[in-house]
């Protein structure tokens, strides 16, 4: 028996089970600080699929850009859900695993079966009215990340008009937090501890599993309280359009919306910042003639902040790469590793102003990220950089960007931080921004008051930031 390889050479097909092989482990000090490295050292090995241990569960792990395709456009040969994974099944994925906190959340990036279809539908009608410029929830979310990305600039600034700023900390992770309050319908600062503690769940720590479970609780209450009152918000809107989710259902797909804005979002605009400011001249072209997006789409090619999708299975014994894919095997495409495939990124023109769209960052096939999830998610990068980019006269990198710490857990790539130099605009502090309400008709402020502020933990650390800063 055996298999093609990509160079059009042949080689015999692997038979080994995947427990039975001895695996590399993936999440190591290479992975964090050279993750290309590890991945063509991978490839070299094994070709386009890889025998990986994670975290001591052993899985397969996509490298190949066309073997991505194969898997991520074919649901009736490698599903989603874990009930298909064999090893979880047979008791062999330890209780403690680290992963499992995030995995075992069965929301509509996890789920399997006949139940995804209407849920997809249902998502795509509760995101539309953010998305669409005839409604008042798109103008009033513009409005409302406009008006969150200057507070928190603003703020920046209390620290001089000139100085030395972290980016991530202080704009990139805690505009999509404010955004996703937003959505969400948190009433006041409710969504600043539900927030970190999603961040220590998709970094996969030690501490994971009990703040899972905070945020569960969190997310249920929230999800009790928007079935009693509902309002203009996400949680109502997807109640509307899929009557039938339980309480339980409801806050899962709570915990998915409220991840992915805040961590995907979160790093898409720091990889932004830094293409735009690393002086190539191609980002710096695209972005002074108007293509914000383009640069962003660009970004999430380069440096895809979703790096590992979540899981697939085989649903029967299928060749893959150089290797039997065992029914119920768990598979792992990793969109990064597909994008330095040189079937891919050979043909990729590196100085083009206009990127290519064959990029797999939002997936691909019937489960690939919907249209208005991609647009809300682009919406938020790019006001928050183009306000960056208009109220900053000057931003430079305080660091050589090969020398900027990176953090990579099993899902998401980003910066631990982008500590920058920046000089203000000699312009007026924008004033504060005024939208419909959620539950009324009439004007309220889109940013929270000074006294719900006091009380924001969120607020707090970012104050805290600039006093030792100074």
């Amino acid at each position: 028996m055996g298999t093609h390889l990509s160079d059009g050479g042949f080689a015999d097909l692997d038979d080994t089970r995947l427990e039975e092989m001895t695996c590399e482990p993936l999440l190591t000090r290479d992975y964090e600080t050279r993750p290309s490295l590890v991945y063509e050292r991978l490839r070299q090995r094994h070709g386009p699929v890889a025998p990986v241990d994670l975290l001591g569960v052993p899985a397969w792990l996509v490298l190949g850009y066309r073997e991505a395709l194969e898997v991520l456009q074919d649901d009736e040969r490698w599903p989603k859900g874990l009930e298909n994974w064999r090893a979880r099944s047979e008791g062999r994925v330890p209780a403690d695993w680290p992963l499992g906190p995030s995995l075992e959340v069965n929301h509509i990036l996890i789920q399997g079966g006949s139940g995804h279809g209407p849920l997809r539908r249902a998502w795509e009608v509760a995101l539309k009215p953010f998305q669409d410029p005839r409604h008042p929830q798109a103008k009033r979310l513009k409005a409302a990340v406009t008006a969150y990305a200057d507070d928190l600039i603003t703020l920046v600034g209390q620290g001089g008009s000139t100085g030395v700023a972290d980016l991530s900390a202080q704009f990139s992770r805690p505009l999509p937090l404010m955004v996703a309050s937003h959505l969400l319908g948190f009433p006041g600062s409710q969504g600043d501890d539900a927030l970190m503690d999603m961040w220590r769940v998709l970094d996969a720590g030690p501490d994971a599993e009990p703040a899972l479970e905070r945020l569960l609780v969190t997310l249920a209450d929230l999800a009790a309280l928007k079935m009693e009152k509902p309002g203009n918000d996400f949680p109502s809107y997807l109640l509307a359009a899929h009557p039938n989710l339980s309480l339980d259902e409801l806050a899962r797909e709570l915990f998915m919306l409220l991840g992915m804005t805040s961590d995907h979002v979160g790093i898409l605009i720091s990889n932004t910042v830094v293409e735009v400011i690393s002086g190539e001249d191609g980002v710096r072209a695209s972005l002074s003639a108007g293509m914000l997006r383009e640069t962003m789409n660009r970004v999430v090619m380069r440096k895809p902040p979703l790096v590992n999708f979540v899981p697939r299975f085989a649903a029967e014994d299928t060749e893959l790469g150089n290797f039997t894919i065992r029914a119920g095997d768990p598979v792992w495409v990793s969109s990064a590793a597909a994008h330095a495939d040189p079937v891919f990124a050979d043909h990729v023109a590196s100085n083009s102003t206009i990127s290519t769209r064959a990029h797999l960052s939002w997936g691909a096939g019937r489960r690939q990220c919907p249209d208005p999830a991609r647009e809300l998610a682009s919406t938020v990068a790019a006001v928050g950089v183009g306000r960056l980019f208009e109220r900053f006269s000057h931003l430079d990198l305080a660091l050589p960007v090969d020398q900027l710490p990176w953090r990579s857990s099993p899902f998401m790539r980003g910066l631990r931080s982008l500590p920058v130099r920046y000089e203000l605009a000699s312009t007026p502090e924008p004033p504060a921004v005024y939208a419909p309400g959620p539950l009324t008709p009439g004007p309220e402020p889109v940013v929270p008051d000074p006294s719900a502020r006091q009380r924001s933990s969120l607020w707090r650390y970012l104050t805290g930031l600039i006093r030792a800063g100074r």
